[in-house]
């Protein structure tokens, strides 16, 4: 089993979901979280003044998944947050050694 964990820009978040939810996914957790990466934030005007804006509004998706969905969702989301701009976001996998499902106690792949 995998984590897969991406970072996107909000307005992103409902094409990711359909776009994963169409690979197969069985469901996904978002957040909404600030930071920024190597643009290091941008500067706003505002009021005829310069703001600069350290920490970039972005959205986090959480999605556990089978090994052999890795590869379609990781596609997915990529395909579904780029729009070929600074500030796409990132994609991490990372494993995960257990899954359990509360309800029922299923364990392993049952329990995604």
């Amino acid at each position: 089993m995998k984590l897969i964990t991406a970072i996107i820009k909000p307005a992103k978040l409902e094409a990711v979901r359909e776009a994963l939810i169409g690979c197969g996914v069985q469901g996904l957790t978002s957040s909404e979280v600030s930071g920024f990466g190597r643009q290091k934030g941008h500067t706003e005007i505002y009021r005829g003044a310069e703001y600069a804006i350290s920490f970039v509004p972005k959205t986090k998706i959480e999605v556990a998944v089978a090994d052999d969905q890795v590869d379609v969702a990781v596609e997915a989301i990529r395909e579904a947050a780029n729009s070929g701009n600074i500030g796409d976001g990132k994609i991490f996998v990372l494993d995960l050694a257990q899954a359990v499902r509360i309800r029922t106690g299923e364990t392993g792949d049952e329990a995604l």
